[in-house]
Formats: structure tokens, sequence, C-alpha cells
């Protein structure tokens, strides 16, 4: 009875998916199987990309810009020599000495005012010798201000013993350094710039520049060469040790969508002038793979979504043929042709909604499963799921969508009966 206040067609598409339950429920569950496989592999791509994304950035930046490189001119004759002679025949590469981003203040200014643009940080890094006792190991030293560098690489969570403190007279060291030198928190560390770490206009004294600095704490970045190689400390710590009075080595950006990064380094070296790599440029092979995958996702989904068509398209096709006579005497109870259109379009509609509905939640229950059982050694989530409504949504939307347009040509079908053939039939 809960029918009757229903338009004519609802209650005629309603009535025949019921009378024909068999048919009904078995594309349904083909729908609900189609539309679980969309989200349980849509969340799982997503999740994977995810944590990939995660684990790459985690300890770098979106974009970094770098200073200019050093090139080598040709020498050439004097005014009396014909325009454009060259004199050398050779020319070599010149050595690529560290040195600031000029202006850099105005360029993080003017890079900090983009939409795009979330943090920007300077960094004044470079090589150095770190020595203990009779031991000493070659290291990268980075200078950092810790309010802004710790939002693009939080070493807070990285950090294993001590904190992150940061003053003048403090370093951070990674755990495999640590034990290569056999050093805790709180024990001291010469650190000397490498000679030709400065800039050429520092004097040869600057760049061999030392400090006697305290370990405050030892992280752990998840990779062994970086825990030899990296230390961190105070911006002007390593301005002072590295000859780059008052300049920076290069700024660390983060943006808002990572994947528009190579995008925004574009925009970025047009308007400032200063060379800018995106992390997509600097990891294009793992960038490829990423793509790669999103593109296997799509095609899954197109492929399943076609299935799911055809078997509406087919179920519908044979309702029309089944039904025939009872289509004939509607048409000539005066149902118009829009009518009959509207009908079958109806069936088509309602089998994917019901469908992808319990599909949607046979997918969320799948997942949930497989949180459960893919587990790391340790027994943490093998990578975080994030099963977010607009999948649901839109898993939804496209089956139905899907089932309209399957019932297309089932419909016309059936719009374009004869009454008096049907009937006669």
């Amino acid at each position: 009875m809960f029918t009757t206040w229903l338009p004519f067609e609802w209650i005629v598409a309603v009535r025949f998916l019921r009378q024909g339950r068999l048919q009904t429920l078995f594309i349904m569950a083909g729908v609900a199987i189609g539309v679980a496989v969309i989200v349980f592999m849509s969340a799982l791509v997503a999740g994977l990309q995810s944590n990939f994304i995660r684990r790459v950035l985690s300890a770098s930046a979106h974009i970094e810009l770098l200073p200019p490189k050093e090139v080598a001119r040709p020498l050439r004759r004097g005014a009396d020599a014909p325009r454009g002679e060259i004199e050398g025949a050779i020319v070599q590469p010149p050595l690529q000495r560290l040195k600031s981003i000029d202006q850099w203040q105005a360029v993080a200014a003017r890079i900090r005012a983009m939409p795009e643009v979330l943090v920007v940080a300077p960094v004044a890094a470079g090589s150095a010798l770190v020595v203990r006792g009779s031991v000493d190991r070659a290291i990268t030293l980075s200078g950092i201000d810790p309010a802004l560098y710790f939002r693009i690489v939080d070493l807070n969570d990285k950090i294993v013993r001590g904190s992150t403190r940061l003053t003048g007279s403090d370093i951070l060291i990674g755990t495999e350094l640590a034990s290569d030198l056999g050093v805790d928190v709180g024990d001291k560390l010469r650190v000397s710039a490498g000679a030709g770490a400065a800039d050429a206009s520092s004097s040869s004294d600057a760049s061999r520049a030392a400090s006697t600095l305290t370990i405050s704490g030892i992280f752990d970045l998840g990779n062994k060469g970086a825990n030899l190689r990296s230390t961190f400390v105070a911006l002007h710590t390593a301005q002072s040790l590295l000859g780059l009075t008052g300049g920076v080595s290069s700024l660390d950006v983060t943006v808002r969508d990572v994947y528009t990064a190579d995008v925004v380094a574009t925009k970025i070296t047009a308007a400032t002038g200063v060379e800018a790599d995106s992390w997509i440029s600097t990891n294009a092979q793992f960038f490829t793979a990423v793509s790669a995958q999103t593109t296997v996702n799509a095609a899954i989904r197109f492929f399943v979504g076609l299935s799911v068509a055809f078997g509406i398209a087919s179920v519908l096709a044979v309702v029309v043929v089944q039904r025939s006579r009872e289509i004939g005497i509607l048409r000539a109870m005066g149902i118009s042709r829009a009518q009959i259109l509207r009908l079958f379009l109806l069936q088509g509609g309602l089998l994917a909604l019901g469908g992808a509905m319990a599909g949607s939640v046979v997918g969320a229950l799948g997942l949930v499963v497989w949180q459960r059982v893919a587990r790391n050694a340790d027994g943490t989530p093998l990578f975080a799921l994030v099963m977010e409504p607009s999948l649901f949504a839109a898993a939804l939307l496209l089956a139905t969508l899907t089932g309209l347009l399957a019932a297309v040509a089932p419909a016309r079908s059936a719009a374009r009966l004869d009454p008096v053939v049907a009937i006669g039939g």
C-alpha cells in the first residue's frame, strides 16, 4: 500500500521488480559485487599512494629553491680581434662552491604570498666534518629555523632520545652516527666546515671554522644512510660554520596539494628567477609508478562499470520480452511512450542504486577486515586506509548513472512496441 502515493511509472517499475524477484536479486548482487570492488580497490590504491608519498616527503620539502650554478665562460680576444672570436677552444665546467640565494628574504616573502604555498623555510646546508677523539666522519650540516622547518619535516616525531632543542651550541644527529661515534645525548662534538665550503668571498680561515656543539637529540629518519650523514643545527650556527654570513643555501617549500608541486615550482621560478626543483621532478620514477597505479585503478573501475552496465541491460532486455504483453496492454490503456521509457529507466536506476548501496556496505566491511588482517611484523597496520564519504557517494552516483544508461536501449525497445502486435503475440 505504500506505493499508492507514488507516480504511475514508479508503481509499475517496483511491481515489475518485485514480480521478477530472482532476476532482481541476481542483478543487484552483480552490481553490489562490482561496486564493492570499486570501493575496496579505490580506497586501497589511495591509501597505498598516500603512504608512499608520506614516506617520500616525510624527510624532505615539496619544492627546493637553489642558488644558480656557476657557469664557465670562454675567454675572448681583445677589442682589436674579430668580434666574438674565442680565445680558448676547451672550456671546463667550474667547481660548484657553496653560496647563498641572492636577497633570499625578499624571495621567501614573495613565495609566502602565493596562495598555493603553505610554508617557506630557510636552510643553510653544506659538507662538514665531525670529530670525536681520534675519530672523524663526514656529515651534511643543515642549519634550520625550527619554528619553520619542523612544519616541513617534523623531527619531533623522529626523536628517539633527547629533544629537538636547537640553541647556538646544540646539534641533532642520527642514530647511526651516534652509534658510530659512541656518543649520546649531552656529549660534545667538534664540528668543522670543509675547506671550500664557504663562499668565494670568505677567507681561508673562515672556510675552516670549527665549533664545539652539544648533542641535544638523536633522531631516526628511517634510513641508515640519512641517519649516518644528516645533522641539524641552528640556522645562525650553520651560517657561521659554512661562511654563509646572513645567507642560506636553499629555501624549502611545502604546498597545499603535493601533486601540483611541479606547476607551483615553475610558477616560483617565473616569479623570482630562482631555480626551483619539485619532488615530482627529483623523484620522476617514483611519480611515474604512482601515476601508473592511478591508471590501473581507473581501468579497473571502467571495466567493472562496463560489466555492471551489460548485466543490467541484458536483464532489462529479457524483461521487455517477458512483459511485452503487459506493455502492450498499458499502451492500449493510453500510457504514452515517454511513460514506458521512464518506467524502464527507473528499473535500471533502482537496480543500480540498490546494488550500489549493498556494495558500499560490503566494500566498507572488506576494508575493515583488511585493516585488521594486513599487519606489519610489529603488529601495526600495513598502511592507513581512509574511508572518505566522498568515495561512497561517488560509487553510488556512478552506479546509478551506469544503470540509467544501461536501461536506455531496453527502454527505447519497450517504448517502440506496437500495442496490437504485443497483445496479439
